[in-house]
């Protein structure tokens, strides 16, 4: 199965994100890689304007107001950016 997720760089640190809205289930992105409002203060939903916290992905305004965006575990380590998974045996 495939997933897409984004990340966004804020104040040094990194934080990830499936694209997916709570509220809809379809993706964020305005236009590809495109998920922050024109200030870059908030993660914006393309769908329905909502504002999601860039540091917890808690939605601040709009019809999922209380939801979050679900986080992935990502780290930076030597300008790279990490997915922190692991892999199931069956595929090791």
């Amino acid at each position: 199965k495939t997933v897409e997720m984004f990340v966004v760089r804020k104040h040094g640190q990194v934080f990830g994100y499936l694209n997916q809205c709570p509220h809809t289930g379809g993706p964020l992105d305005w236009t590809p890689n495109e998920f922050l409002d024109q200030s870059e203060c908030y993660i914006q939903c393309a769908n329905h304007d909502a504002l999601f916290a860039i540091k917890d992905g808690r939605c601040m305004a709009g019809p999922c107001a209380g939801d979050s965006l679900t986080p992935l575990p990502v780290y930076e380590r030597d300008g790279l950016v990490i997915l922190d998974v692991v892999m199931p045996a069956e595929l090791g």
